[in-house]
């Protein structure tokens, strides 16, 4: 007996990208104090960050398995003088192709970067003129795109049948074959993207600003301009191309012309399962950079008569969020050329038990040639998930699939996240 089993594990863990930016809280302080009369003082302070995320995870994967699984196909053919017996072993085929691709998770700590600001323009003398200028400027940008190709062409061929008993005088004859077992199981998972960009419970920092006990006829000014601004860009553009073909055969048996005894086809069972899983395309981000300023204290007291005292305070948070998924549907290229998706899963699977032939015998009276055919189980499973954006809720309540144990929580720790990229 003849047992073919072939397992292929095709895991393509491709481009993962794990980014933890963690900016340390600034304290700007700023004193104009016990200047002379008709003193000029000016500060001018400009503060600016940049942070710039870009990840990209291009992924192109092929598989194409051919199997074929044979023990049939035997012939018995013109014997004279005792039994005829055919007789196949089973079988058994089992592929397997798991891809996994194209993960992105970005940390960015915006909020612990607005630390403290202290402004004191305090005991300058008369006529002096004293001003603060203070631009302070955070830029975050994160752009998290997977563009991935997937290609599964699976062909199995499982065939125990086939088998010719001709011709034969004198005995009985019998075709009796093995099972036809047929497992092929496609799981593709890919494109996610996450990014947390600050986080609720970071100290946004504390905005002083005062103009106190200056002297008559001085011209005391405070201007602030804060602004904080967070684009983010997460992109999922996925062709997946799933194609199976499955043929199962324990029949197309002959038993013809054969003289001189009983004639028995009996075919072994055709036992085909195949499943297809895609969950493809996710976006989560949580994004909480409100905590600019906790703290806003400003005030203008105790200054000299005909003094002109002004703060001018502008704060600005802007926040820009585009998640996209294309499965199925025009979408952006990462790369040149790239400018379409396609999801399609397409599986054809024949199993055959019949198709047998047992004609013109000839044997004992009252004795009858049987042919019997074994059972066709298939089972054939198709799911698809994806293309899921979440921003602004609470993602611990998301029901988010099981993305190769690739947590969706935003109260990760990075070691941990590592750990779980790492399997």
């Amino acid at each position: 007996m003849t047992n073919f089993k072939r397992q292929l594990i095709s895991v393509i863990a491709a481009g993962t990208m794990v980014l933890n930016l963690a900016t340390p809280a600034l304290a700007t302080t700023i004193v104009i104090s016990g200047n002379g009369s008709n003193s000029d003082s000016e500060v001018d302070v400009e503060l600016e960050n940049e942070t710039e995320v870009v990840q990209t995870n291009v992924a192109d994967i092929k598989n194409d398995i051919d199997v074929d699984s044979d023990t049939g196909n035997n012939d018995a053919e013109d014997n004279t003088g005792g039994d005829v017996s055919i007789d196949t072993g089973d079988a058994t085929s089992t592929v397997t192709v798991s891809n996994n691709v194209n993960t992105n998770a970005a940390s960015v700590d915006c909020c612990e970067a607005g630390g403290d600001v202290d402004v004191l323009v305090e005991g300058n003398g008369t006529h002096s003129d004293n001003n603060v200028w203070l631009d302070r400027k955070s830029e975050i940008d994160i752009e998290q795109l997977n563009f991935a190709d997937v290609d599964n062409d699976v062909d199995v061929d499982s065939d125990t049948g086939g088998n010719d008993a001709e011709d034969n005088t004198g005995g009985s004859v019998e075709i009796k074959t093995g099972k036809a077992d047929t497992t092929v199981t496609l799981s593709t998972k890919a494109n996610s993207n996450m990014a947390m960009v600050g986080n609720a419970s970071s100290n946004g920092g504390s905005l002083s600003a005062r103009i106190l006990g200056n002297g008559s006829n001085s011209d005391n000014e405070i201007d602030l301009e804060l602004e904080n601004n967070v684009w983010l860009d997460q992109i999922n553009v996925l062709d997946l191309e799933n194609d199976v073909d499955v043929d199962s055969d324990t029949g197309d048996n002959d038993a013809e012309d054969n003289t001189g005894g009983s004639v028995l086809i009996d075919t072994g069972d055709v036992d085909t399962d195949v499943t297809v899983d895609n969950m493809v395309n996710f976006n989560a981000a949580d994004v909480d950079c409100g905590c600019l300023l906790d703290d806003i204290m400003a005030k203008i007291s105790g200054n000299g008569t005909d003094s002109d005292n002004e703060i001018e305070l502008e704060v600005e948070g802007e926040t820009d969020v585009e998640q996209e998924n294309y499965c199925g549907a025009e979408g952006p290229g990462i790369q040149s050329g790239n400018r379409g998706s396609d999801c399609e899963t397409d599986v054809d699977v024949d199993s055959d038990t019949g198709n047998n032939d047992a004609e013109d015998n000839t044997g004992d009276p009252g004795d009858d040639p049987t042919v019997e055919t074994g059972d066709v189980d298939n089972n054939v499973e198709v799911n698809n998930s994806g293309n899921v954006n979440a921003f602004g809720v609470d993602l611990d309540d998301l029901d988010w699939p099981d993305f190769s144990g690739f947590s969706f929580s935003f109260t990760f720790d990075l070691q941990d996240l590592l750990d779980l990229l790492n399997g």
